[in-house]
Parts: C-alpha cells; sequence; structure tokens
C-alpha cells in the first residue's frame, strides 16, 4: 500500500541569523538617525535666550528637510531595489552597473536641490511658515540656510548606504549613524554651550555630522571586497536602459514619499496657527518683551506637537528598519524568480515587524513621561505632547506594521505605482483634510483640537493605508509587477490563479510516492 508523506519545502536564502544581522544593525543605525532631529531640539531648548522659539524653528525646518531627504531617499531605494534583484538573479555585471547608475543620479539631484533651496531659502519658509512669529521666522532662515548646504552630502549617504545594505553589510551602516549621532551631539555642546552660537550652531553641528559619515561610507563601497563595488575613477557613462529602470520604481517612490512628507509639512502648518499662538507672561501676569521691546510670543500646541513627533519618530524606528530590510529580503527573493519563496519572506518579515513593533511602542509608551521631561518647553507643552503621544502609540501597535511594512514589500516586488496612488488618496483624505477640519479656525463651528487634531489625522491615515496595502497584498497582483508571472495570452487559457499569501510557501508542499 502506497503511502504519500508530506514534505515541507526549505527556504534558505536568508537564515534566522542572518536575518537577525541585517536588521539589527538597520534598527540601531535608524536610532541614531532619528534621534539627531531630536537631540537637536532637546539641546536648543534648554538654552537661556527664549529656547522655545529656537527649538519649534528647528522642528519646522526639519519637517522640510525630511521632504527633501526622502526624494533622495526614494532615488537610493530604486537603484538598491534594481541591484537587489539582479544579485538575487546572481548577475553581478549588472548589479554593479545599476549601483553606479544610481549613486551618480542622487549626487547630482542632491546638488541641484541644494542649490534651488540655498537661493530659494526665504519664499520657501515663507510659504510653509508665514505665521510664524519674526523671531521663529529668523531663526528657520538660519538654520533651513546651513541644513540646505548639507543636503549633497546626505544624498551620498543615502545612496551608499542603500548599496551597502543590499549587500547584507548593513552593520557598516550602523558604524556611520553612530558616528554621525555622537560627533552632532558633542558639536551641538560646544555651539551650543561654549560658543554660544544658537541656531547656527545647531545647523554646522548637522552638516558636520552630515559630510564626515558620507565620505567614511563612499570609501567603504569602493573596497575590493564588496560584490558590489563603486570605482570612483572609473569612466561613466549613463545607461539609458537602466537608468530607465530604476526611474520606474524611483519617480513612484519619490512622489509617494515626498507627498507623504509634504502632508506631514501642510498639516504642521495648521497647528502652527496664529489662533494657537499667545503671548509669554510673568509671574505677575504682564506680557515679557524680547530685546527689540517686543512681546514675546510662544505656541504651545506646536511645541507640543513637536515633542510628539520626534518622540513618536525613535518608536517608528524599528518598524521602519524592518521595511528598510525588506527591500534587500524580498527584492533578492524576487530576482531568484520563485513565487513560494516571496510569500515565505512576506510572512517572516509581518512576523518579525509585529514583534518589534510591539516592543519598541510599548518601551517608549512606558518612558513617555521621562522622555517628555527633558524638553526645556513650559509644563502645558509638555502635556499637550504627552495627551498627544498616547494616543498615537497605542494605534502604532496595529496598524504601523501593515501601513508601513507593507508597502515596502510591495516596492521590493516593483509594485510602485498602486503604493503611489493609495498613499496620495489616504493622505489627502485622512492626513490633510480630517487634520485640517480638526484644527482650523477658519471654518466657524468646527472643534480647534491643535496638536491632537493632527493626531487624529495621523493615525486615520495609518488605518486607510493599512487597508488599501494589505488588500493589495492578498490579491497576489504584485506578482505581475515583480515579473514572477507574464500575463496569458488571449488565444491560450488563462492559468490557475495563485495562492493567496495566507497560503504560506513554507507550507507548500511535496508527494512523494
Amino acid at each position: 500500500m502506497e503511502k504519500s508523506l508530506k514534505v515541507k519545502k526549505k527556504y534558505t536564502l536568508f537564515t534566522g541569523k542572518q536575518l537577525l544581522w541585517l536588521i539589527l544593525p538597520i534598527v540601531i543605525e535608524q536610532i541614531f538617525s532619528t534621534s539627531l532631529g531630536m537631540l537637536d531640539s532637546m539641546m536648543i531648548s534648554n538654552i537661556p535666550a527664549n529656547g522655545g522659539n529656537a527649538s519649534l524653528a528647528v522642528g519646522n525646518v526639519d519637517y522640510i528637510n525630511n521632504l527633501i531627504i526622502q526624494l533622495f531617499s526614494a532615488f537610493a531605494t530604486g537603484g538598491a531595489i534594481i541591484t537587489s534583484q539582479f544579485l538575487g538573479a546572481e548577475d553581478n555585471e549588472n548589479a554593479r552597473k545599476s549601483a553606479k547608475q544610481m549613486l551618480v543620479l542622487v549626487i547630482l539631484m542632491s546638488l541641484a536641490i541644494s542649490g534651488l533651496c540655498l537661493a530659494m531659502n526665504w519664499p520657501l519658509l515663507k510659504l510653509f511658515y508665514g505665521d510664524v512669529s519674526e523671531e521663529v521666522f529668523g531663526y528657520q532662515r538660519i538654520y533651513f540656510f546651513v541644513t540646505a548646504s548639507s543636503f549633497p552630502f546626505i544624498g551620498l549617504f543615502n545612496g551608499c548606504a542603500a548599496l551597502l545594505r543590499v549587500q547584507r553589510k548593513s552593520l557598516f551602516t550602523m558604524i556611520s549613524a553612530a558616528i554621525s549621532c555622537v560627533l552632532n551631539v558633542g558639536l551641538n555642546a560646544v555651539f551650543l554651550f561654549v560658543a554660544n552660537l544658537g541656531v547656527l550652531g545647531v545647523g554646522l553641528a548637522t552638516l558636520i555630522c552630515r559630510a564626515i559619515p558620507a565620505v567614511f561610507m563612499l570609501v567603504l563601497l569602493t573596497r575590493k571586497k564588496n560584490t558590489v563595488r563603486i570605482r570612483i575613477f572609473e569612466k561613466f557613462r549613463f545607461d539609458g536602459k537602466m537608468i530607465k529602470k530604476i526611474l520606474k520604481i524611483a519617480i513612484p517612490s519619490g512622489i509617494e514619499s515626498c507627498l507623504f512628507q509634504l502632508g506631514k509639512l501642510m498639516t504642521n502648518t495648521f497647528v502652527n496657527a496664529g489662533c494657537y499662538v499667545q503671548p509669554v507672561l510673568d509671574a505677575a501676569g504682564n506680557p515679557v518683551l524680547n530685546e527689540q521691546g517686543l512681546p514675546l510670543t510662544v505656541n504651545i500646541q506646536a511645541n507640543g506637537n513637536t515633542i510628539a513627533n520626534q518622540i513618536n519618530n525613535i518608536a517608528s524606528v524599528v518598524g521602519s528598519a524592518i521595511g528598510t530590510s525588506c527591500l534587500t529580503v524580498i527584492g533578492q527573493a524576487v530576482g531568484a524568480g520563485d513565487v513560494g519563496q516571496c510569500k515565505h519572506y512576506m510572512k517572516k518579515m509581518f512576523l518579525l515587524s509585529y514583534i518589534a513593533n510591539g516592543v519598541c511602542t510599548g518601551i517608549i509608551l512606558a518612558c513617555v513621561p521621562y522622555l517628555v521631561n527633558m524638553y526645556g518647553f513650559a509644563v502645558e507643552a509638555k502635556e499637550i505632547g504627552k495627551q498627544c503621544l498616547y494616543f498615537c502609540l497605542c494605534f502604532q501597535f496595529v496598524t504601523y506594521p501593515l501601513s508601513f511594512t507593507t508597502p515596502a514589500i510591495l516596492k521590493a516586488t516593483s509594485d510602485v505605482k498602486y503604493i503611489m496612488f493609495s498613499a496620495i488618496i489616504s493622505m489627502f483624505v485622512m492626513r490633510v483634510g480630517l487634520a485640517f477640519l480638526l484644527t482650523t479656525d477658519k471654518i466657524p463651528g468646527l472643534p480647534q483640537l491643535g496638536a491632537l487634531g493632527y493626531w487624529i489625522g495621523m493615525c486615520s491615515d495609518w488605518v486607510l493605508r493599512s487597508i488599501l496595502f494589505l488588500t493589495r497584498l492578498l490579491t497576489g497582483r504584485w506578482k505581475k509587477a515583480s515579473g514572477l508571472i507574464k500575463e496569458t495570452p488571449v488565444d491560450e487559457p488563462a492559468a490557475e490563479p495563485e495562492p493567496a499569501l495566507e497560503e504560506a510557501a513554507m507550507t507548500e508542499e511535496e508527494e512523494v510516492q
């Protein structure tokens, strides 16, 4: 009598140990990188000369900087995904070619954007922050001018970091981010508390701590041991076919990422609106005057929102790191041309994302009172920051992996157009539209919730993103975008549809007679 034995198919593209050594350094790297803005605001908020307004200026400009950084990151991601897929297919020659094309593109783009921002300093800030006080606006101009000079270094760093990660060398990116963070804290201390340079000192510290790690990363990428090695002095010529492949992913990713940050920037301006600005009073209840004899003002809601945003960025860092890791893991699985292997690693990355996000968010949730008290803002601003953090962190437990890990997985399969359109719809309906209604003073009768209204819109956006992206993944349509399945010719019968994602590849079975 014949007996069938069912054997599970094993996938070894990434072992558990290899995944750990890929993801853990990226987590630590992003903790360092994300901490830079928070540490800048914390340190400058404690300077005697109206640190609250200086810190608000730094936080406001960082929204613009993050929008631009996302554009560099999107182009680096486009090149990294193509390079990762070539590596999965063991086509090292084309992997090296795509890497060089991407790096040159990112550097040229970052130089152009840096020049544009330096020239358009005043108009850009007036466009987004025309309602802030003159003092805050002056601080913003100084900080934006200095940090815009660092954009070429950010572009170089992002490009090199993406190429090292796809080669599973994320330990180097972690070391570089650690150097940047230590330099930033040390230089901030010198420029703020010794040289008394204020906002200018914070900007100079940021410029220096971005330049040194960027050069360090480029040197690492030129090593002969690398599978994908950049030769700086090698003759270079643009490859139209390769550029087209990179842009096919980079442009939709760039639009999606930039509009996402633009949504954050727009909603932040709602909280900076004049209706939330109030005069600073002394102990007797009289207005405090500045050096020019004008009343000092403060925006408690905006300061509270700055606290919540910067601490929430730390809480999101683990989930974000796993999303970054997906570009390497899923990209190489796609390059290997195995649908089952792709599904196996998708499930694995989701599981890791939920566990890691839950642990990180839980720790930050428990530490909220201590983290908030490190800021030099007024007590009222700290209470607003706490309220917003408790609200958004509770949502983050469930929605963050679905709303951010899922699109990272889809990007790695080259399914970028759906992500772009879905993210734009969700952002304008929830993040911008709902937040505007909950914060504006332009429409009578609506609640002016300030920072809390901002976070209600943000969390609603996470929910809608989760629904849109997860639906796409479960339908299996990503397989067509990745090239893993082809469209059936009209004169041929349609093939049986692929099983849904929940039929994981690790349960694929072979029948042994």
